[in-house]
């Protein structure tokens, strides 16, 4: 785990090299400086040398100022390494989760994933900050200040075999209880995020309805679970710190009395002591240091375990075996036998036994009831989910000849929900083809009935969309979403009731613009209107994820009892 983090300094390693390198020099200075304290003291001040005082006091000075130096050089490297560390780690993660199936993001939720780009990764970072800073400084602080003190008096420095038990079984203590208590904090702050994820997407909803009450309500109940999750881990480090400092000064105490004892019997200097009280200091603080290190591990070891996870996680989809040159030739669509399960159980099937052969060029509709797996059938076709038996055919190959990026390329889908980005317009059209002209963006709007509303707006197709598109209505979002996926130019594009917030009017033009302008293009349209698909060539109808048929709109409305339920409640909808 520790290996495949540290993978990620990269670049940044000069930097985590030379943090510790720094803080050297300044651990040889402030162990150094005590020693020229007390040569002032009981050579210069007390035998009353000023030259010699002055002389050291300048020395003591510049010790100090080459200390700073250096303390301050080792916090600014161990900052850029810690930042370009966590920037590295994110980077991977985000790349990680970039190349995720659906199935694989539906098992962390997006919640839990945001945590582990954002606290996880601060954790680790802060953590290894301070490592970086410490694990040099530390243990080099406690190695020569114990050094010196045994050199100044070794009957003194016997007071540090109290004291290190002590500290050493608080450490243990803390190390011992933290982690687990980290570990559900962190499931907290998932909970946490998931619940702002919701109400902030879903805010029209609680508003409409007035559940501000009751979701503010939801929330401080979440952010109490954390506050109390957060008290629990933290009460350890709490309770820690107080019983490192207790110890520390007691030792202080204990060392003024005995040591007070040695200057009035004569057998230590008052130089002595002050500079043994210095190291006594650096020794316990080293120590305290120490103590933080380990427990600031410990607490960031659930934060290092769960990013570990999704760097350990395997894609559910991946093209390592296909060939990169590859292309779909036409928008031919082949099902030989196919069913597939969300849960990859061959005993509890979201599609079964689907056959299916669609001629390239061909615009078939698809109805169905609710919960008959119409998004599902379609996701197959450019791999966002992988068939749990059987083989789906494109262009003459099975899609798992294909390398990701040739399939899809080769596939535009306007998916149910529909989702735009921050920026302009022409921004998030240029997604179906970053290298579109100004044209073929007008000509892409006019098929999808967008161009009209665009050029209502004032600043035209430069129009800032804002987070999510929220500016524009429903209707609106759906018909710029289809341009978008036109732009791509696609051998197939799917349609998942993208048309269901537009008009019967505007429909019908969309429908009559991809009739002209698509005709060597395979179009799937799902849709709940069965005026939006009686015009294709043929019509799927799918029930409980098996197809009941497949046909023209003629026939099916002779032969289908689900389909002519479907078509004469529609129809008497329209007449009242």
């Amino acid at each position: 785990m520790i290996k495949k983090l540290l993978s990620c300094i990269g670049e940044y390693k000069k930097y985590a090299i030379l943090t510790p390198v720094v803080m050297l020099g300044e651990v040889l200075m402030d162990v150094a400086i005590p020693r020229v304290m007390q040569i002032i003291v009981d050579d210069g001040i007390m035998k009353d040398d000023i030259p010699l005082t002055v002389q050291m006091g300048i020395v003591m000075g510049l010790m100090a100022l080459f200390s700073l130096a250096c303390g301050s050089l080792g916090g600014k490297f161990a900052a850029k390494a810690a930042m370009g560390f966590s920037k590295n780690i994110r980077k991977k993660l985000f790349g990680k989760v970039n190349d995720f199936s659906f199935a694989n993001v539906d098992k962390y939720s997006t919640a839990s994933l945001v945590t582990r780009l954002t606290t996880d990764v601060t954790n680790v970072q802060n953590t290894f900050m301070m490592i970086l800073r410490m694990a040099i400084r530390s243990p080099f602080m406690l190695l020569f200040a114990i050094i010196m003190a045994v050199s100044i008096s070794p009957r003194l420095a016997l007071v540090f075999t109290v004291a290190v038990p002590i500290l050493g079984f608080t450490v243990f203590l803390s190390i011992k209880m933290a982690h687990p208590r980290f570990e559900k904090m962190l499931k907290k702050y998932d909970d946490l995020n998931s619940r702002v994820q919701e109400n902030l997407i879903g805010i029209r909803v609680v508003k409409a309805f007035v559940r501000e009450k009751h979701e503010g309500d939801k929330f401080v109940a979440t952010a109490d679970e954390v506050r109390a999750a957060q008290v629990h881990a933290e009460k350890l480090v709490i309770i820690g710190m107080p019983m490192m400092q207790i110890t520390m000064y007691c030792c202080i105490v204990a060392v003024l009395y005995f040591g007070g004892n040695m200057v009035i019997d004569s057998t230590m200097k008052i130089g002595e002591l002050t500079s043994f009280i210095s190291y006594i200091s650096q020794i316990l603080l080293a120590l305290m240091m120490l103590s933080m290190i380990f427990i600031m591990t410990t607490i960031s070891l659930a934060s290092m375990q769960r990013i570990t996870e999704i760097f350990d996680e395997i894609p559910d989809i991946s093209d390592k075996d296909a060939d990169k040159n590859l292309v779909p030739a036409d928008g031919s669509v082949v099902f030989e036998n196919v069913s597939f399960s969300y849960a990859k159980d061959p005993d509890n099937l979201n599609l079964k036994d689907i056959d299916l052969n669609i001629r390239s060029g061909e615009t078939i509709g698809i109805i169905g009831g609710t919960g008959s797996a119409k998004s599902t059938l379609v996701q197959l076709i450019p791999r966002l989910y992988d068939v749990t038996g059987g083989r789906i055919m494109v262009g003459g190959h099975d899609v798992r000849d294909y390398s990701l990026d040739n399939l899809r390329n080769s596939v535009a889908m306007v998916l149910q929900k529909n989702v735009l980005f921050s920026g302009t317009i022409r921004d998030n059209l240029r997604w179906g083809d970053e290298n579109a002209t100004d044209e073929q963006i007008v000509e892409a709007c006019k098929n999808a009935q967008a161009h009209d509303f665009i050029m209502s707006f004032p600043d035209k197709y430069d129009t800032d969309l804002g987070q999510g598109g929220v500016n524009v209505s429903g209707g609106q979002k759906q018909r710029l979403c289809i341009a978008r996926a036109l732009l791509k130019k696609p051998k197939i594009i799917i349609l998942d009731d993208s048309t269901s917030a537009v008009d019967t009017a505007t429909d019908a033009k969309i429908r009559d613009a991809f009739s002209r302008g698509l005709k060597d293009t395979t179009t799937i349209i799902i849709a709940q209107r069965i005026s939006s698909v009686q015009d294709a060539d043929r019509i799927i109808v799918l029930d409980d994820g098996k197809i009941i048929d497949f046909d023209t709109h003629e026939n099916l409305l002779k032969n289908n009892s689900i389909y002519q339920e479907v078509y004469y409640s529609q129809q008497k909808g329209d007449e009242d």
